[in-house]
């Protein structure tokens, strides 16, 4: 009797994550009254749609910088050298469009952010960086 072999499905590429901090400082009224946080969050989920995946965080500790959004590369978009983008500021609508565009583009590594993004850009220490949840 010949033995069959199933063959497993391919474990799905890992899609470009947004983060989106939602802790102490980030998406609280107190220290950013007039912004819809829940909306901002709503917006990016449905801008990225399948191009990638929108997950909330309690805090990435980066609250200087609130409201703090991580962009990480796609399994393609690290292979490609991308590497996680971390965005401050984050409060307006035309910076979340330019957020879910980039996204849909490929994202880091695959993709040049718009240039808007760039005064958002900056750079965490090691121990914040290695403390982001997977």
């Amino acid at each position: 009797m010949a033995r069959r072999t199933r063959k497993e499905p391919a474990a799905p590429a890992a899609p470009v994550t947004v983060t989106v901090c939602r802790g102490c400082c980030c998406g609280v009224a107190a220290k950013h009254p007039g912004v819809d946080h829940a909306g901002q969050l709503e917006r990016l989920r449905e801008g990225v749609g399948d191009a990638g995946k929108v997950r909330a965080v309690q805090c990435l500790d980066a609250c200087d910088h609130s409201n703090v959004v991580v962009v990480s590369p796609s399994a393609e978009g690290r292979a490609a050298g991308g590497r996680p983008v971390w965005l401050g500021w984050v409060l307006a609508d035309d910076m979340l469009d330019e957020i879910t565009a980039w996204v849909r583009a490929g994202g880091p590594g695959l993709a040049e952010p718009p240039g808007t993004l760039d005064l958002q850009a900056f750079a965490v220490s090691r121990r914040v960086r290695e403390g982001l949840p997977g």
